[in-house]
Parts: structure tokens; sequence; C-alpha cells
């Protein structure tokens, strides 16, 4: 059983999805969690689930593509929690195109949020964990980072990035007692997937040896376990989520 009584964790787009799962799974686990996101209304719909089943959370309106935005949800976190041990990089955005009509805007944006909003936030919550000499950091990458995709050249490129970010951090920090690892998700149902057609989603199941979608559950499992003491032995690790889709 995975205990993380009385642990602080901050956990971006956590109004939905992939985020939103694994916010409760951390809660579940006993973490009191700070949920980040753009949406308020859905922020607060979770942290009162949370709150319904006994556990403690707390809203806090996060850009990841604006620093003051950032540096502000930090703030603020700690500000509320006194701490933050944990923190799950979880917020992303697509903007899919292919690449000879890919807009430098849409590349900008997409890095911006996903690579350079995960690497800000980090550094802003790195002094709390630097200072309790113990932190847990979860880089929510994709399985498009390892093997690329076509027409997903920036979000490819941007979940890429993370994994190269967390091997780095890995070595910076782990002298701190701060493990720095990301889970890397295959096909998973959520509202990021939704937009695929029926005749994608069975073209993706063919490359699926367990033949099913993931759920966002399963991703959450696996944060949970890489925020638990049972983890404490690994760092600079990408932890494949994807039913066997792709086996590096």
């Amino acid at each position: 059983m995975i205990s993380l009584d009385g642990r602080i964790a901050l956990v971006t787009g956590a109004s939905q999805g992939i985020g939103r799962a694994c916010a409760l799974a951390l809660a579940q686990a006993g973490a009191h969690v700070a949920l980040a996101a753009r949406n308020a209304t859905r922020l607060a719909e979770v942290a009162a689930e949370i709150e319904a089943a006994g556990g403690k959370a707390a809203p806090f309106e996060l850009d990841l593509a604006s620093e003051d935005s950032i540096k502000a949800c930090a703030k603020a976190v700690i500000a509320h929690f006194g701490k933050i041990e944990i923190l799950v990089n979880n917020g992303g955005i697509t903007r899919d195109n292919l690449m000879l009509r890919m807009k430098l805007a849409d590349w900008d944006a997409v890095l911006a949020t996903n690579l350079t909003g995960a690497f800000l936030l980090t550094q802003a919550v790195s002094s709390s964990m630097l200072k309790a000499r113990w932190g847990r950091m979860i880089n929510i990458t994709s399985v498009v980072g390892e093997t690329g995709q076509a027409g997903q050249a920036n979000y490819a490129a941007s979940k890429a990035g993370l994994i190269g970010l967390t091997k780095s951090l890995a070595r910076e920090l782990a002298s701190r007692n701060i493990t720095v690892n990301a889970v890397a998700p295959g096909y998973i149902a959520t509202p990021m997937t939704d937009v695929l057609n029926e005749q994608q989603r069975a073209a993706m199941l063919t490359q699926i040896p367990l033949d099913r979608a993931g759920t966002p559950e399963d991703i959450a499992h696996a944060v949970a376990f890489l925020a638990s003491d049972q983890a404490s032995y690994i760092t600079g690790h990408v932890l494949d989520v994807n039913g066997g889709m792709y086996m590096g």
C-alpha cells in the first residue's frame, strides 16, 4: 500500500484527464494536493471531489505559458501548504499540423507550455525541496517523445525535451535526495485523444499488444508509485505506460 501521508503535492493540468487522475490517486494515498490549471471551475470540482472523499486539496489558477503566472502559482501554493514536496508536471497542449504547414506560433506555443513551462515551474518549486532535502519530481512525457509522430513535430519535440530535462535534473538534484523521473503514456483515453475518429482509434489499437487504450488511472498509479518511498532508489528513469506500444 503506497502511503504519502501528509506530503504536499502540486499537479499541473489537474482539471481533467491524466492530471485529475493523478491528483485523485495522490490524495487517496494521503497527500495534500495543490491543483493547478487554467480552468478554475473544473479545478474547484476536482478539489470538492477530493474533499468529499476525506482528502485535502486546494485549486490554484496557472497558465504554463506565462512566467508570471508560474511564479505566482508556486508562491501561492507554498503560502497555503507551507511547502511543495511532490511536483507532477502534467499540463500540456497540442497544435498539430504537418511540419511544412506548421506556423511558428503553433511551434512556440507548444514548446512554451509543455517544456519551458515545466522547466520554470520546476525551478520555482525546487527551493522548497532543496530546503527539506527530500523531493519527487515527475514529468509526464509521451510515447511520441520517444518514437516521433507525423503531424506532431512540436508536441513530440516538447515531450522529448522533457525526457532530457528529467535526466539532467536527476543528476543535478540526486545529492539532495530529490528524485526526478518521467512517465511516458501511450494511447490514453482522455479529452486530448477524444479528437481522434474511429478509424484513427482502430489504427492506434493495432499498435498496442495489450489491445486496449490506457486509462488516466493507469498513469496515475505509476505517478503515485514514483512519488512514494518505495521508489526512492529510482531517478532519471522514463517509465513507459503504453500497453507495449513502444518497447525501447
